[in-house]
């Protein structure tokens, strides 16, 4: 069966499993191979995994304790506003593989350059959040593959999540947390509606 199909959201873990900062490392780089607009990558992860850490997090969250206290982690995911600050750096390092030809570079860094005086915060912010919501999906089936599970969580505190985690609240804005961490219960099936409710052909 497919990881997508098999998929639960899981909210109590086996605490006596910790996912080590290397596999982290290693499901991240493999989730962030999700595709964003212009390739910009405005995802940033927090990873919220001693209790010092966790203790910062709890004021700011509605409920989910359960997950706060049994999973190995707590993955915040944020949206970077001064996405568009990386864009020389991640051009270079394409024409530096062969991956772009150094016209290319120029042209979209003039793109760039041209078009962000006329972009909104709200918009770049907007942007940043379907991009987030793309690699935290692969995220979610990445750890599923690893052996883990997860919960995507969006209750909590989105006005101060930043500034508890020390992180500036003007640049970074909140997408959700994913609980991560082996399971210890089953999960519950869900209903999706069918296709014909959703679907519409032309």
């Amino acid at each position: 069966m497919s990881h997508m199909t098999t998929r639960r959201s899981i909210r109590k873990y086996d605490t006596h499993v910790k996912i080590s900062r290397e596999e982290m490392n290693i499901m991240l780089e493999e989730a962030t191979r999700a595709p964003s607009s212009m390739n910009m990558q405005p995802w940033r992860f927090i990873i919220v995994e001693s209790k010092e850490g966790k203790d910062k997090l709890r004021p700011v969250l509605y409920g989910n304790m359960q997950q706060l206290d049994t999973s190995s982690a707590m993955i915040c995911i944020f949206t970077d506003l001064k996405k568009f600050d990386y864009a020389e750096k991640i051009f270079n390092k394409a024409v530096e593989q062969g991956l772009m030809p150094e016209d290319v570079r120029e042209k979209q860094l003039r793109n760039i350059a041209n078009m962000i005086p006329s972009l909104s915060e709200d918009s770049i912010e907007k942007g940043g959040l379907i991009d987030s919501g793309l690699v935290a999906m692969q995220l979610m089936l990445v750890a599923k593959e690893h052996g883990y599970d997860t919960c995507p969580i969006g209750g909590f505190k989105h006005d101060q999540i930043a500034q508890v985690l020390g992180i500036d609240p003007q640049r970074y804005k909140p997408v959700f947390i994913l609980s991560i961490g082996k399971a210890a219960e089953t999960g519950y099936p869900s209903l999706r509606l069918d296709i014909d409710d959703i679907t519409t052909w032309l």
